[in-house]
């Protein structure tokens, strides 16, 4: 069966739109505990990913030294953050 790719496609949006929908009505569906929980094992999920990516760009398997950098870059984040230098819209067209 050959399938077009106007078709293909359009059965992948309507796809994506029933998960789509299947998470935000899960999601409302939550206790405010379970959210909390959610969220702390998203925040838990995310420092892994950044400890193995520090690990990564250090080539190192030492959990300390990768501990470490993760510090290092939330740090470099931070002082960014406070010196204002982060935008929080896009600059003007200038013409």
């Amino acid at each position: 069966m050959v399938t077009k790719p106007d078709s293909a496609l359009q059965e992948l949006r309507q796809m994506h739109d029933s998960l789509y929908r299947e998470k935000v009505e899960r999601a409302q569906s939550l206790s405010p505990e379970e959210r909390a929980s959610d969220v702390l094992e998203l925040s838990d999920f995310q420092f892994e990913l950044m400890l193995a990516g520090a690990m990564h760009r250090l080539g190192t398997q030492d959990r300390e030294a990768g501990w470490k950098e993760v510090r290092r870059r939330l740090d470099r984040l931070q002082a960014v953050q406070e010196r204002g230098l982060y935008a929080d819209a896009r600059p003007a067209n200038r013409s």
